[in-house]
């Protein structure tokens, strides 16, 4: 059996993103447990605020290439007033079934005060709405500012749960598929609702 493969995907737009170092622990716990993992740093795509009308550029196709061909996904956020943050929520908006279907999603986030949790709950909402077979085990860092060291997260118990999450995604990538979900077969999703606008378009002026 081929490694399962998983990405990891920072949204966290910041040089010294806590989240991003946060999920470079996770991958650690990823290849620990026997897969290979990699970090989507979304610093290095030009994802525009997504307009269904819009064709995708190459950077949109270059990340939803690389989260469709994943077998499993970490999702990390920064809590921002009580969610997850924006950049996140645009790659996400960019992204479909064809991504998250059936796909094992584990969630990370990090904040500057106490435990974030609304900001995991909302995700988690987003990925079940994704159908997509999200983690029971997640992990948070609270008071990140204080967290890390130059060798990582100084806390053990912190440590232990983030290395958990990769590992967790590892051993649960390959899940036998649910049933589709009312969503999956109403919510066409942007990139073929764009498509589908294009072939009415075509029609009409038949």
């Amino acid at each position: 059996m081929e490694r399962p493969h998983v990405v990891a995907i920072a949204g966290s737009l910041r040089d010294r993103s806590h989240t991003r170092r946060a999920l470079e622990e996770a991958l650690v716990g990823v290849e620990e447990a026997g897969g290979s993992g990699e970090l989507l740093d979304l610093r290095e795509y030009e994802l525009p605020a997504l307009n269904p009308d819009d064709d995708p550029t190459e950077d949109v196709e270059a990340f939803t290439d690389a989260v469709r061909e994943a077998d499993a996904i970490l999702l990390g956020t920064p809590m921002y007033h009580g969610s997850y943050s924006g950049v996140l929520k645009n790659a996400l908006d960019h992204c479909g079934f064809d991504e998250f279907e059936n796909k094992t999603v584990g969630l990370l986030a990090v904040s500057g005060g106490a435990f974030p949790i609304t900001a995991l709950e909302h995700l988690r909402t987003v990925c079940r709405a994704l159908d997509a077979w999200v983690l029971p085990h997640q992990a948070a860092v609270p008071r990140a500012h204080s967290a890390f060291d130059d060798e990582g997260l100084k806390d053990e118990g912190n440590r232990e749960r983030v290395l958990t999450l990769g590992k967790r995604a590892v051993r649960y990538a390959n899940i036998e598929p649910e049933p589709a979900c009312f969503e999956s077969t109403q919510n066409v999703g942007a990139r073929a609702h764009a498509d589908a606008n294009a072939d009415v378009d075509v029609d009409a002026d038949d």
